[in-house]
């Protein structure tokens, strides 16, 4: 630093909120601030550095008081989804289990491309004394913490172990979280000494900076690729998976099917990307996706994916696209998801590239025969049959079915309602059923699925979202996961509102467990056949009465508003009140047994969970003679 440059002399901790507390991203002409607000436990690793900071610059940097590390990653990740990436939170933590409680959030955010920086304290840079509280100590390298289990599941990581280090770090660190094709979880590990040590910083450092995110458009010879493999195929089939709505490419998805004919299936993060009344929308993709689509997919002869990583679920497990000839055209911002599947890539961002898409096939006049538009019109109208089907209930006094439930709740919304849901046997009832009425309504965290994400990220959604109302759809299971931050949304009058499935155990797993040869072992919420839980013979049976839990009152006892509800009728009336009210709001219902059946339509495609291939059990023998049918079905696409 030259003796002409001014400084600014700050603790660490104090430059990296007030650096944080000034950057902005910049897309289409709008700008908006990266780090909205910070989240925060705090411990010996981050109380005297980062939370002295937040005291410090408290009218620069919102601050969130969480209760479980975890779960303040996930209120942030559903801001950051919430807010089309273009803003998240950063989310502080203590050194230890503090640090360590982040790895699920973070794998959650990567996974997703979602981001979300994450600033764990860190042991001593200067080892005044070794070790210190909560250190792992490593025999054969002295520089490795517990942080380190954070740098597989980051997109970035660095500890800042000189406070000059900082300036580089947290500029790769914003590069990061504003790329499209990179971003996901950023973590900045900060050792406490390091946190309170001052330095004197460039006040250059300081300076509003903005991010663009950008608009890649294709490249000319790709784009002619796809133009000609477009025209020549008669039976083309989009799969729309979360980067639509990333880049907010929904209007002009609708236009190159309207221009085109071309039907629009959807991966679980990709539903919504056209209304499900839209004339070409087909309904969910996959394992867990309508009939329409998956026999659609079943003779394509070209797939044309937009923004989708092509997961087990979407292809079911590389048994779903049969037509010999299929070809995939994969329109994708990352090249990475661009090539998959040998396919012919076209790597730029959706929106921008849609619409030359349709700008250069309009020109040709180019649309698909009416005989197809005819055929999947007319599969699409005997499907939502099936769903009023499913929805239907004749006798409103007895206890709903979990399709009942879900479609009181579709029967309530409108196009402002956001529903939030991630794990169990909700997101497959919810693919094939769920009729969403905006590009955001339907917000599902399937790429990782991780139960106890919905309440925290129904916080997250509702602070990127004031005035709409957020559904956290959760089962027993996933309540029970991490029903903590109940606490914070009554605390800060988040108005979330809750809709919790009580069915007494896992019942996804618990079906599965049965498809599988597993017997629905260890799945169901009850105690042991005999009676008591203390004795040891028959130990993991759990075939007896269910367990005595009121989840209600459990919410009620964090400070929820509870209603419960025993009826279909009465759950119509509930939901209502929930809706309506402005205050956190749970609406409790006990739906049928984890051992039986929901009422949904049966999976439409297979999805690949390995089966033992020698057992001598009846039902674990006929699912392997079952499983290997299927897994001859299985091919590479080269």
């Amino acid at each position: 630093m030259t003796s002409m440059s001014r400084a600014v002399r700050l603790t660490v901790a104090q430059a990296l909120v007030r650096f944080l507390s000034v950057q902005y991203t910049e897309r289409d002409g709008v700008r908006q601030r990266l780090i909205g607000a910070t989240w925060g436990i705090f411990g010996h690793g981050n109380v005297a550095g980062i939370g002295q900071a937040l005291v410090e610059y408290a009218d620069a940097m919102p601050y969130h008081q969480g209760r479980n590390e975890q779960a303040m990653v996930h209120a942030a990740v559903g801001y950051a989804r919430q807010s089309n990436r273009l803003s998240t939170h950063a989310v502080t933590t203590s050194i230890g289990p503090g640090a360590t409680n982040l790895v699920t959030g973070a794998a959650l955010a990567t996974i997703n491309h979602l981001p979300v920086l994450l600033l764990p304290g860190d042991v001593f840079a200067a080892r005044p004394a070794d070790p210190v509280l909560q250190q792992l100590e490593v025999p054969y390298a002295g520089d490795v913490s517990v942080n380190d289990t954070l740098r597989p599941v980051s997109r970035y990581f660095d500890r800042i172990t000189r406070p000059e280090a900082l300036i580089p770090s947290a500029l790769q660190a914003m590069r990061v979280l504003t790329d499209p094709v990179e971003t996901g979880a950023v973590t900045l590990a900060l050792p406490q000494d390091v946190q309170a040590e001052a330095y004197d910083w460039p006040e250059a450092f300081f300076a509003e900076r903005v991010w663009t995110v950008r608009r890649p458009g294709p490249d000319p010879v790709e784009l002619a690729e796809a133009v000609r493999a477009i025209r020549a195929a008669s039976r083309p089939l989009v799969v729309a998976g979360g980067g639509v709505h990333h880049s907010r490419a929904e209007d002009a998805l609708a236009e190159f099917a309207e221009t085109t004919g071309i039907p629009v299936a959807a991966t679980q993060a990709g539903k919504g990307s056209l209304r499900w009344d839209h004339p070409q929308d087909v309904g969910g993709i996959g394992h867990t996706g309508t009939a329409t689509a998956d026999e659609l997919a079943r003779t394509a002869d070209l797939v044309i994916g937009v923004g989708t990583r092509y997961t087990d679920f979407t292809t079911a497990s590389n048994t779903l696209f049969e037509n010999p000839g299929v070809r995939f055209l994969n329109l994708n911002i990352a090249p990475y998801d661009g090539h998959k599947l040998a396919g012919m890539p076209l790597v730029a961002d959706a929106r921008s590239c849609l619409q030359e898409l349709s700008e250069a096939l309009e020109m040709h006049g180019h649309r698909v025969a009416e005989t197809y538009v005819a055929e999947y019109s007319e599969d699409k109208e005997r499907w939502e049959q099936r769903v009023d089907t499913c929805y239907e209930a004749d006798e409103p006094d007895v206890r709903p079915t979990q399709p009942q439930v879900i479609g009181a709740l579709d029967a309530l919304v409108d196009e402002s309602d956001i529903i939030i849901n991630a794990a169990g046997s909700l997101p497959g009832d919810l693919h094939k059923l769920w009729r969403a009425r905006s590009w955001d309504q339907y917000h599902l965290e399937y790429g990782y699925s991780c139960m106890g994400y919905e309440i925290p990220a129904a916080i997250g959604v509702k602070l990127a979202a004031p005035d709409r109302p957020v559904w956290a759809l959760v089962g027993d299971g996933t309540y029970l996961m991490m029903p903590t931050e109940i606490v914070t949304a009554v605390q800060e009058g988040i108005a979330i509102k809750i809709l919790l499935v009580q069915n007494h155990g896992y019942a996804s797993i618990g079906g599965l467990s049965e498809q599988v040869g597993g017997e629905r072992f260890g799945t169901a919420y009850r105690f042991p056949a005999w009676g008591s839980p203390r004795t040891e013979s028959g130990r993991g049976t759990y075939t007896g009465a269910p367990l005595p839990v009121d989840l209600a009152a459990n919410a009620a006892s964090l400070g929820m508003r509870v209603l419960r509800a025993r009826t279909v009728a009465e759950l119509r009336a509930a939901l209502a009140e929930a809706r309506a009210a402005d205050t956190p709001t749970c609406v409790y219902v006990e739906t049928e047994t984890a051992d039986t059946v929901s009422g949904a339509p049966p999976a439409q495609a297979w999805w690949d969970v390995p089966v033992a291939e020698t057992a001598t059990r009846a039902s674990a023998v006929k699912a392997r003679e079952l499983y290997e049918r299927h897994v001859s079905t299985r091919r590479r696409h080269l």
